[in-house]
C-alpha cells in the first residue's frame, strides 16, 4: 500500500491506497514540537484505526510547506514502518512544467495539484485549494503551471480576528441563513464565511478575465474547507476534497514507486 500525507502548515492530511483507490484518510494537526518517536507512534495508531498495520506499506510519498515538520515525520515514518518517504516538490522529475518567475519557490501542494488537475480533467482548470492559506492554482490542459493568488485562508482570517479584538468571541465556520446578522456569532460567520464566499468568487471571475485562451477554465475546490464554501460561490463547479492527496499518488506513479 502507499501512504501519502500532505503536509500543511495547520493541519497534515494523510492518505491510504491500495492501487489508485484511496482506502484510508485522516486529518490531524500539523504539531513542530513532535518527535520521530511521537510521528511513528501517531501513524501506528491511525492505521491502526483503520485495520492496518506498518507492515502493510510497500512505498511513501509526502508533499510538505513545513520543512522541519516533514524531516521529523519522514524520520517517524522510517523508524514505524522500515519505509523511506519520497518528497515531491517543484524540482522532482513529473510531467508538468512550471511556468513561472521562480518555478522553484512553488509550494509541493500546488505541484501536485497541477498534476491531479492534468490527469483528471486534462482542460484549462483553476484549483481553490482551501487551507491555512486560500489558493488558487491555474493549470493549463497541457500540464503548465501559469501561476494564481494567495489569500488569507478562512479560519486564519477568522482566528486572526478574535486574536485581535478584546470582545468578539470565537465562533464555529458556518454559513448564516442571512448576512444581516442579529447576534455577534451570526455577525462573525456572515463576515468570515459570506465574506470569503464573496472574495473566492470576485478573484475566480478576475482569473477568468486575464485567462489566455478561450476557453473558460474548469473550477474545482479542494482543502478542508471546500464543502463549506464552495455551495456559496456559484463559480465553483466541482469540488473534490482529496485532490491534494491523489496528486501524490499519481506523484508516487510518475517517479515509478510501487506499492
Amino acid at each position: 500500500m502507499l501512504l501519502a500525507l500532505d503536509i500543511g502548515n495547520t493541519e497534515i492530511t494523510g492518505g491510504m491506497f491500495a492501487g489508485d483507490d484511496l482506502v484510508a484518510h485522516w486529518r490531524f494537526t500539523t504539531v513542530l514540537e513532535r518527535t520521530p518517536d511521537e510521528w511513528g507512534g501517531m501513524l501506528i495508531a491511525y492505521l491502526a484505526h483503520s485495520g492496518r498495520t506498518p507492515g502493510d506499506l510497500r512505498a511513501a510519498v509526502l508533499g510538505s510547506v513545513a520543512p522541519t515538520v516533514a524531516v521529523e515525520l519522514a524520520a517517524g515514518i522510517t523508524k514505524a514502518s522500515g519505509v523511506a518517504p519520497i518528497e515531491i516538490g517543484p524540482a522532482s522529475p513529473l510531467p508538468v512544467t512550471l511556468d513561472v518567475d521562480e518555478p522553484l519557490t512553488v509550494g509541493a501542494d500546488r505541484v501536485v495539484n497541477t498534476l491531479a488537475a492534468l490527469r483528471l480533467y486534462g482542460r484549462d482548470t483553476v484549483v481553490v485549494d482551501f487551507g491555512t492559506a486560500t489558493t488558487f492554482d491555474c493549470i493549463t490542459g497541457d500540464g503548465r503551471f501559469i501561476g494564481g493568488v494567495i489569500a488569507p485562508g478562512v479560519r486564519t482570517a477568522a482566528d486572526n480576528l478574535i486574536r485581535r479584538t478584546a470582545k468578539l468571541p470565537a465562533t464555529s465556520l458556518v454559513a448564516p441563513a442571512r448576512v444581516i446578522g442579529r447576534r455577534t456569532e451570526t455577525c462573525i460567520q456572515a463576515g468570515v464565511v459570506l465574506g470569503a464566499a464573496e472574495s473566492v468568487g470576485g478573484l475566480i471571475r478576475r482569473i477568468k478575465a486575464e485567462w489566455p485562451g478561450t476557453q473558460a477554465p474548469l473550477v474545482v475546490a479542494t482543502g478542508g474547507l471546500a464543502e463549506l464554501i464552495a455551495p456559496l460561490v456559484p463559480e465553483i463547479e466541482r469540488v473534490e476534497p482529496r485532490l491534494t492527496l491523489i496528486g501524490l499518488r499519481i506523484a508516487a506513479e510518475c517517479l515509478g514507486l510501487q506499492w
